[in-house]
């Protein structure tokens, strides 16, 4: 397996975790990094909270040296804005910058923001030439478009304001997880383009990862990824041997572990037990009792008493 190179930076696998809301926090990076996964980013977030400097918003652009290489995922809609941003130093903590042109919640597009973008990609162009502008190695996620699919006109204007990479999720912003990823874009984006495309969308087995890694660089996984950090080595072995291993629930549980003893050590008194209690949800699974485990995990008030909760089960 190659290293992928985007802009100066040097990724050493083309295995990719995807920026997701509630879930992408720094714990859960590591966990994912350890596992395989080469490249992770922060979790979306808007530029007007990163220039207000709120307190949940610099809990959420925290990283470290293990947490390497990083890129921070933004987004907005107001050019000026993006001026401003451009000139913050703590950009300078990223490898790049990913700009949200694919987020397709109504919370976003209503703000004119995520995939809303895609239908103005001349935004988009100006917003890469900003940070560009600043130095930065700066990629854009999008989807097929936002109604109607024009992935094609969007990519090509990417590359030519100058952006690294471009990541393509197969599905338009108004298809659920239910309409199935149409990977055939993402090949034509591969050939329509002469930067690096990673491919996003469905990815949930080794042998999906093989699949995808032969139409474009980069195999981005997402929901594939949730309460199962272990998928990126599982995909590993699968590139190297072609044999998919099985899920372990006891190797899951015991990663389940590791991510609540990292957000302690993390967050401290101001870890969010609601975002765990939600991934914790997805963590719990594939065995006898997983339900109750569930639904004790839901009534509980303290970080210490889940992790007595994820103790148990392991005994």
């Amino acid at each position: 397996m190659k290293p992928l190179k985007i802009g100066k930076l040097k990724i050493a696998s083309p295995l990719f975790l995807s920026p997701m809301v509630d879930v992408t926090d720094l714990p859960f990076r590591l966990i994912c990094r350890r596992a395989g996964a080469a490249m992770c980013y922060t979790e979306m977030i808007y530029i007007d909270a990163i220039l207000h400097e709120n307190k949940k918003t610099l809990n959420l652009l925290k990283t470290s040296k293990e947490d390497s290489p990083i890129g921070l995922q933004i987004t907005g809609n107001n050019i000026e804005e993006f001026k401003k941003f451009a000139r913050l130093p703590l950009l300078k903590n990223y490898d790049l910058i990913d700009i949200n042109c694919g987020c397709p919640s109504i919370r976003i597009t209503g703000n004119e923001a995520g995939s809303y973008l895609l239908q103005h990609p001349e935004k988009i162009a100006q917003m890469i030439k900003i940070l560009k502008g600043a130095g930065y190695t700066v990629t854009a996620k999008i989807r097929l478009g936002f109604k109607e699919n024009n992935v094609l006109k969007v990519a090509k204007i990417i590359e030519e304001a100058g952006a690294d990479a471009i990541t393509v999720h197969a599905r338009l912003a108004i298809h659920g997880r239910d309409v199935p990823a149409d990977w055939s874009w993402i090949k034509k984006v591969k050939e329509s383009v002469k930067i690096p495309v990673i491919g996003n969308g469905d990815i949930f087995t080794g042998k999906d990862a093989k699949r995808m890694l032969e139409i474009c660089d980069g195999v981005m996984v997402a929901r594939g990824a949730i309460g199962d950090p272990l998928i990126f080595q599982r995909i590993l072995n699968y590139l190297k041997l072609e044999k998919e291993e099985k899920f372990s629930v006891k190797k899951n549980i015991q990663a389940f572990k590791e991510y609540l003893s990292l957000e302690n050590k993390i967050y401290g008194k101001e870890v969010d037990l609601g975002r765990i209690k939600y991934l914790g949800g997805k963590f719990l699974r594939g065995f006898n009792g997983a339900s109750k485990a569930r639904e004790e995990l839901m009534k509980l008030k303290s970080i210490e008493k889940i992790e007595d909760l994820v103790d148990k089960l392991l005994i």
